[in-house]
C-alpha cells in the first residue's frame, strides 16, 4: 500500500536528497540555570538504530524530545532530512508527520476504541478519508499483533498492548523515522518483551530509530550504535559490542557496572 501525505510541501520543507534523517549540531539546552544539553553533535543515518543510555538526569529524554522540538533548544541546529526545523518559515507540523514518537506513557484516548485511536490523527493531520484511515489502521494493528483488539477500549488492554497500539498509531502516519522515549519503563517486566519484539521487527525492516532505553539487551542486540550520556554530554559512543562490552570511559564503566 503506497501512502502519500496530502498537500504540497513548501520548498523549505522538502527533504534534501541523501541528507541524514537526523543531524544535531552544537545543541544546547538550558532550563534556567541548569545546563541540560551541552554542545551535542549527533548524526543518525538512514536505517540506523541508535540507542541512548545513561543515568537519570543525564539529558537523554531532553535530547530525544529536541529532535521534533517538543523541547526547544537554547542554541544550535536541528536538521531533519536536511531541513533546518528551527527556521521560522518551516512548517513544523509537516515535518512532524515524518517523525513518529512513542513515549513512556501510552497517551491513548480512553473513550475511543483502539481503531479510532489509530485513525483520528490520520484524518485530522494527514486528511485521509475515514475509509483509508481505517484501512491503514487495521494494517498497522496487524503489524503489531493486535488486529483482534480493534474494537476494544484501552482500559481492556494490558500495558504492553496499549504501548503496541501507541506504536501502531505512530506507524499509521507513515513516518520516515521513529523516536522512542523509554517505551518499556512503565510496563510490568513480563510485558516488556512484546513491545521490544515490535521494535526489533521495525529495525529489521530498516526503520531509522532513536531509542532512549534502559534495556541493555535490546541495545546490544538491535542497536547499530550505542550512545552513553552523562551530565548533558555524549561521553562515549560506538558499536554496542564496544560500548557495552568494553567501555573505555570511567563514567561509562561505572554506569554499566550497576546495570549489567
Amino acid at each position: 500500500m503506497s501512502l502519500t501525505r496530502s498537500g504540497d510541501l513548501h520548498p523549505r520543507d522538502t527533504p534534501v536528497p541523501g541528507a541524514p534523517p537526523i543531524q544535531l549540531i552544537e545543541l544546547n539546552k538550558h532550563f534556567g540555570e541548569l545546563h541540560v544539553l551541552k554542545g551535542i553533535d549527533l548524526t543518525i543515518e538512514k536505517g540506523e538504530v541508535v540507542c541512548v543510555i545513561g543515568p537519570s538526569g543525564s539529558g537523554k529524554s531532553t535530547l530525544l524530545r529536541s529532535v521534533n522540538l517538543l523541547e526547544h533548544p537554547s542554541s544550535g541546529q536541528i536538521l531533519i532530512e536536511g531541513i533546518d526545523i528551527l527556521d521560522p518559515d518551516v512548517n513544523l507540523d509537516k515535518i512532524r508527520t515524518r517523525i513518529g514518537m512513542v513515549f513512556q506513557s501510552f497517551n491513548l484516548f480512553p473513550h475511543m476504541t483502539v481503531l479510532r485511536n489509530v485513525t483520528v490523527a490520520q484524518e485530522k493531520v494527514l486528511h485521509r478519508s475515514s475509509q483509508q484511515a481505517r484501512q491503514v489502521a487495521r494494517a498497522m494493528l496487524e503489524r503489531v499483533g493486535l488486529s483482534d483488539k480493534a474494537d476494544a477500549h484501552p482500559s481492556q488492554l494490558s500495558g504492553g498492548q496499549q504501548q503496541r497500539v501507541a506504536i501502531a498509531r505512530s506507524l499509521a502516519m507513515n513516518p520516515d523515522m521513529m523516536l522512542f522515549d523509554e517505551p518499556t519503563s512503565a510496563l510490568d517486566p513480563e510485558l516488556v518483551g512484546e513491545v521490544l519484539e515490535v521494535m526489533r521487527s521495525l529495525a529489521a525492516e530498516g526503520m531509522t530509530m532513536m531509542v532512549v532505553t534502559h534495556e541493555m539487551g535490546f541495545a546490544r542486540e538491535v542497536g547499530k550504535r550505542v550512545i552513553f550520556m552523562d551530565d548533558g554530554q555524549i561521553v562515549e559512543e560506538g558499536l554496542p559490542s564496544d560500548v557495552l562490552g568494553n567501555p573505555q570511559q570511567p563514567r561509562t564503566q561505572a554506569f554499566l557496572s550497576k546495570v549489567l
